[in-house]
């Protein structure tokens, strides 16, 4: 196992990504200290426990890895923390706000964002197109504003523009912002739905299989972009089938098994430990 889970060597960002790019958070700073809660938290479909009283919290600054086996119930842990489901019972707590039963647009406007593991871009939209909804999302302005052009409406329109054209040069996509979504490659795709997250100001980003479909030598890549952008005052959540690039990416990593906490600590802590193990290796191999 911990043969398995030794990290991979640093390697390069994906080719193109331009680090001296600034895309740091515009505005108010995420607080220090907790930034995401999850408290007892519980989701029922019916008779089916998906999550079973599960609690963890994120820091300001943090990369924390969410893994575990298939059906542990990660993505599921990532649809309550941004509003596809309301928890049963327990409470999520963002900046010591709770989040109670707030509309996944509202979740967005406090600053959280995500990507999917099946990407879901506008594939009719250019790349530009697409960030560019991003910026919207983070727009305070009503549709009056829109329609009458008001002053505040352009001055946010031309913020987005160019946080926008930053964000694509960062991700070293600039040249194929008048593409379609559909014809860019698929690595291209992966970094434009991150380029998309990013530009709704988040003070949090959930990250869910990002490099799912990557070769090994793509992943390590992507591994260090999401270093990057942590190193640019983002906080991440990650959800990552690969565990051993789990292990080199993350701050402190918790695991999930049948819908419940298993595990929480470093990833030298959960490397070692026997539960994780029995959980991905089964208990035969742990012992």
């Amino acid at each position: 196992m911990q043969a398995e889970l030794t990290p991979p060597e640093h390697v390069p960002p994906p080719e193109g990504v331009d680090p001296s790019v600034d895309i740091s958070i515009a505005g108010e700073q995420a607080p220090k200290g907790r930034l995401l809660e999850l408290d007892d938290v519980t989701l029922r479909f019916g008779g089916v426990v998906a999550l079973d009283s599960v609690s963890f919290h994120i820091n300001t600054g943090e990369i924390l890895g969410l893994i575990g086996p298939n059906g542990a119930g990660k993505t599921t842990c990532f649809n309550v923390v941004t509003g596809v489901y309301p928890a049963t019972s327990g409470e999520v707590r963002f900046m010591g706000h709770a989040m109670g039963k707030r509309k996944r647009y509202q979740i967005t406007k406090l600053g959280i964002a995500r990507t999917f593991q099946n990407i879901r871009l506008f594939s009719q939209m250019t790349a530009l197109e697409n960030v560019l909804v991003g910026a919207d999302a983070h727009h305070t302005t009503g549709v009056g504003s829109a329609i009458f052009r008001l002053p505040k409406h352009r001055r946010e329109e031309a913020e987005g523009l160019d946080r926008a054209h930053e964000l694509l040069k960062f991700m070293g996509l600039e040249s194929r912002a008048n593409e379609l979504a559909r014809n860019l490659p698929y690595g291209d795709q992966r970094r434009l739905e991150i380029a998309r997250a990013l530009a709704t100001n988040p003070k949090l980003l959930c990250l869910d299989e990002p490099a799912a479909g990557f070769n090994p030598a793509e992943k390590s890549r992507l591994m260090e972009l999401i270093h990057i952008i942590r190193d640019q005052g983002y906080t991440v959540l990650l959800i990552e089938h690969d565990m051993r690039l789990v292990m080199g990416v993350t701050d402190r990593i918790v695991v999930l098994e049948f819908g419940r906490k298993i595990a929480d600590g470093s990833p030298e802590a959960i490397r070692d430990d026997p539960a994780v193990v029995a959980a991905y290796l089964g208990v035969d191999d742990a012992s």
